[in-house]
């Protein structure tokens, strides 16, 4: 919106100033040439806003925006001198001629098709065409020179700017014929995609230097104007705007297309929606998708849309690949997800190659990709842990309290047989308390009692209370009477279980320090001992990593600080309500 509010402006003044300008100085009623100028010169101005507006970040639409400003300036100038303005106003605004003369020979030529010079080695006949045109327009401004200056010889200091501007100008002609040629020989060289965009660069250049060699030739700049230096003046201004609206049309140049849409006949200008536009439909897409996966695979449509391309793939650091169109070729843009949870690749275009405004709307879709890649992984390690844990559970159950219900049956059915003593009943009801044990132990596993009845404080004090080495835990006693929704009691929890059993298992800890506490909207639980340390970098974090994933779906988070030889820290934390 912000650039739309300066390209607007300026497309305004530019469209004011030779509309005004032209009048001014031909009076009402206009001649057609006049009005034919008129027509010719808002193309420029017209089509360098529709690009700024629509895409800032693509240098070449505030290019011709400029050189439409330029023209626009000029012609009011022109306008103003014949009515008798001041001449200081005048010179600066017919300098103006001179700087547009420079963008329109120059620079709208070197830097098709995207605002970018060919290559490194164009920056010196940049640099110079830049001074060139300063000098040619400041000199121009300096002397007074052109048709509406005062009579009487220039001063010493005037004949200078005068002999600055004039050598200007030359370089300018200069320039204009290296850039030219160059424009040629990146015809020539083009691919199929790009020949007919850069064949009618190549013509729109053309007739503008021709008509500017009608100006010099026929003086232009008088107060009469022959009919050659008509056709002069008009190719000038009207020759690279039609060129580039016939590209449009013809070949997509700079990702414009013109059609017509519904039952009516009119022209649709449709350009490449821009990142801002892409963003927000690509956040729309991701919250209709509820599947991490079908949100990778929007995504990987947003980017095919938004680049225009064949087509695109989104891929994951596991190697999950998900392609949008037909993949066909290699990549010719790939783009690297932040954090190393995938990349983005993207196929060639039918129209023209990828520019640098595409790797800047690729780098902006690469930060929602990150999150959408990030939650296709984190609810996959989710399902997975779950799935582990659906295993562990039934194994357990297979190979332990099971087995044990199925040796009790077949006591009772032999005590029921052979009339059992004492001592075979007394047997057979400690083998039932010991399943019993066994398949509370299992239960105080999935979710234990304690932590359903007394809260996390008192569940996490009766699981350190059968350790074997010292622990301790403390807590706040407004803690103890607290209670949290269920996932976070659980995660909170099995964090801290998970914690001090790997202390006993792997660090060979001797004493374990347990901290829960609320403060800042978070729950926190810290659990420190004593054993043997690791290097975090080096080491898995075991069922940790499970456990981090939980907490993450949360909106929280786990950290391990540990050195070998100085036992190990795990701070865990979820967000709580007051």
């Amino acid at each position: 919106m912000r650039f739309r509010l300066v390209a607007g402006p300026l497309a305004l003044i530019a469209a004011a100033g030779t509309v005004s300008g032209a009048l001014l100085e031909s009076g009402l009623p206009a001649p057609a040439t006049q009005w034919a100028y008129i027509v010719l010169a808002l193309l420029l101005p017209a089509l360098g806003w529709l690009l700024a507006a629509r895409r800032p970040a693509l240098r070449y639409g505030w290019l011709l925006l400029a050189a439409g400003l330029c023209l626009g300036l000029g012609s009011l100038g022109a306008g103003l001198g014949v009515r008798g303005a001041p001449d200081l106003l005048v010179s600066f605004l017919l300098s103006m001629f001179a700087v547009f003369y420079g963008l329109t020979w120059i620079f709208v030529p070197l830097l098709f098709p995207d605002g970018q010079l060919p290559t490194r080695r164009w920056r010196a006949v940049a640099w110079i065409s830049g001074i060139a045109v300063a000098l040619h327009a400041g000199g121009y401004l300096v002397s007074g020179l052109g048709p509406y200056r005062s009579s009487g010889p220039l001063s010493p200091a005037g004949v200078v700017a005068a002999l600055a501007s004039a050598g200007g100008q030359l370089v300018t002609w200069v320039m204009a014929a290296i850039v030219f040629c160059g424009l040629v020989v990146r015809w020539r060289r083009s691919g199929s995609g790009e020949r007919g965009q850069y064949a009618w660069m190549v013509g729109g250049t053309t007739a503008t230097l021709a008509g500017g060699v009608l100006l010099s030739l026929f003086n232009f700049g008088g107060v009469q104007v022959g009919a050659v230096g008509i056709l002069g003046v008009l190719a000038v201004v009207g020759s690279l705007p039609a060129a580039i609206g016939v590209a449009v049309v013809r070949h997509r140049l700079l990702d414009l297309r013109v059609g017509i849409r519904g039952s009516r006949l009119h022209l649709v200008f449709d350009i490449r929606p821009t990142v801002d536009e892409v963003l927000s439909d690509l956040g729309t897409a991701l919250d209709d998708a509820p599947e991490p996966v079908e949100q990778v695979g929007r995504l990987a449509a947003a980017v095919r849309t938004g680049l225009d391309v064949r087509w695109a793939a989104v891929t994951l650091a596991d190697g999950t690949r998900v392609v949008s169109g037909r993949e066909e070729g290699r990549a010719v843009l790939e783009m690297p997800v932040r954090g190393g949870l995938g990349r983005i690749e993207c196929g060639p275009r039918d129209a023209g190659p990828l520019t640098r405004v595409d790797r800047c709307l690729l780098e902006a879709l690469a930060v929602p990709a990150g999150l959408a890649i990030q939650s296709a992984g984190l609810v996959s390690r989710l399902v997975n842990a779950q799935e582990a844990e659906r295993r562990r559970i039934e194994r357990n159950i297979h190979d332990g309290v099971q087995q044990q219900l199925v040796a009790l049956i077949a006591g009772l059915e032999l005590a029921r047989a052979t009339g059992a003593g004492p001592d075979m009943l007394a047997h057979l009801r400690e083998q039932a308390r010991q399943t019993l044990a066994d398949l509370r132990e299992l239960a105080a596993g999935i979710h234990p009692s304690s932590l359903s009845q007394g809260g996390l404080v008192e569940a996490v004090e009766e699981r350190c209370s059968r350790l074997p080495v010292r622990t301790t835990v403390t807590s706040p006693p407004p803690l103890r009477a607290r209670r949290f929704a269920d996932q976070v009691e659980g995660a909170m929890y099995f964090t801290v279980s998970e914690a001090v059993a790997n202390a006993l298992k792997h660090a060979g800890a001797a004493t374990i320090e347990v901290r829960l506490s609320q403060e800042g909207g978070r729950l926190r639980a810290t659990v420190a001992d004593d054993g043997k340390g690791f290097d975090p970098g080096a080491a898995a974090r075991r069922g940790l990593a499970t456990l981090a994933d939980r907490l993450d779906a949360l909106g929280g988070g786990l950290t391990v600080d540990s050195e070998p030889g100085k036992g190990t820290r795990v701070n865990a934390w979820v967000p709580v309500d007051g």
